[in-house]
């Protein structure tokens, strides 16, 4: 007699033999167990047939048609509107304010008088020089008639040349001292009018720092003057984007405090030296504001287009380019037998409304933009949804 297993039958051959299950076990027990044998084969070919059959399901996908544009980058940077010119003005002389006839916010012309000093002394000095000058003047004049007549007297030989001589010499004394008290007389108008303070540019008054009374002396900081325009807006670039930068770059401006506008700009200084802790460097620009009016102190932006080149480029959604570990791009192109083809590519540049591709792309190629994580090359996919009318 044949020992009884303890375990269940490993194999089909087992069960086939109808001596060894019929010896081990009753026949509703190897009914059940055939039953059960057969039942689980029959699972595992629907797992595999399923397997096979999602392996060469078309993938779904939604498409796109590249857009024709140009490649140019936008760099958008943020500053604040400087005015031009801007100077904190000083007395010429010192001595004591008269008067002060500006506040801050006045508007002022170039040449306005913005304050006097106590000019006393120097008017005193000036008329001094004025005597000192018409008394030069005499004299000149004197020395001249004696000259006219001792040449005359020469003539008929009543004089000797020496004192014809003598006169002339004295005519010409007189003459430098002349030119002596002029000068003198200039010195003193100029030390005069230095005792009012015109302004050097039109602008406006943005701080008084003085009144009259007080006793000033020169380089003290009296007024500020600052020009309303031209404005320039300063601007600081990353260092990766200052060397793409060149003084013809295109500019626009969007001023903050006029939100709906787009003013031009040209770039007026690249300033090579960078700031060591931000690492970027200043790029000064001047903003043509003839029909707008802009307030140093505000706010604004600055769009750069970069690449002056403007190479033609397609744009497409950011959503359709795949990036690789290694730094590269790469889509998605669907072929006229609705297979999928993975094809490297070539950005330009990168922006809100989607990428810019400069190699790799046709108009008429198929973009995949929906449904490319999954792809492979080659896949069978179904187009359900397409874009080809999408920015």
């Amino acid at each position: 007699m044949l020992p009884i297993k303890n375990s269940l039958p490993l194999n089909f051959q087992e069960l086939s033999n109808p001596g060894y299950v019929h010896y081990l076990h009753p026949p509703t027990m190897r009914t059940s167990m055939l039953n059960s044998f057969f039942s689980s084969k029959l699972l595992y070919g629907l797992f595999f047939l399923l397997i096979n059959y999602s392996s060469f399901a078309a993938t779904p996908v939604s498409v796109s048609k590249p857009i024709i544009s140009e490649s140019t980058e936008k760099l958008t940077l943020s500053g604040s509107l400087t005015a031009e010119r801007r100077a904190l003005l000083s007395p010429r002389v010192d001595g004591l304010v008269k008067e002060v006839l500006v506040d801050a916010g006045y508007r002022v012309e170039q040449g306005d008088i913005l304050m006097r000093q106590d000019a006393a002394i120097a008017s005193q000095q000036l008329e001094q020089a004025k005597a000192a000058t018409n008394e030069a003047q005499a004299r000149v004049d004197e020395a001249q008639r004696l000259v006219d007549e001792a040449q005359r007297l020469r003539g008929e030989n009543y004089i000797s040349a020496t004192e014809l001589a003598n006169r002339e010499s004295n005519f010409a004394l007189n003459q430098a001292a002349l030119a002596a008290a002029q000068a003198m007389q200039k010195t003193a108008e100029e030390q005069f009018r230095r005792h009012e303070l015109p302004a050097p540019f039109s602008g406006v008054i943005s701080s008084k720092m003085t009144e009259a009374g007080e006793w000033v002396n020169r380089g003290d900081q009296v007024l500020e003057l600052v020009a309303l325009e031209p404005v320039r807006l300063d601007v600081n670039v990353p260092q990766e984007k200052f060397s793409d930068i060149t003084l013809e770059t295109r500019v626009e401006i969007l001023p903050d405090a006029l939100p709906s506008r787009k003013l031009s700009g040209k770039i007026t200084a690249l300033v090579p030296v960078s700031n060591a802790q931000a690492r970027s460097f200043l790029v000064r620009i001047v903003i043509d504001s003839a029909d707008a009016t802009l307030l140093p102190g505000t706010s604004a932006s600055a769009v750069l287009y970069l690449g002056g080149d403007e190479r033609k480029g397609y744009r497409i959604p950011r959503d359709a380019v795949l990036r690789h570990p290694d730094g590269g791009r790469s889509v998605f192109i669907i072929n006229e037998n609705n297979q999928a083809h993975r094809r490297s590519v070539d950005v330009g540049s990168e922006d809100s409304d989607g990428i810019i591709i400069t190699d790799g792309l046709t108009a008429d190629d198929l973009v995949v933009v929906r449904g490319n994580e999954v792809l492979q090359e080659n896949d069978e996919v179904e187009i359900v949804r397409d874009d080809k009318k999408r920015n």
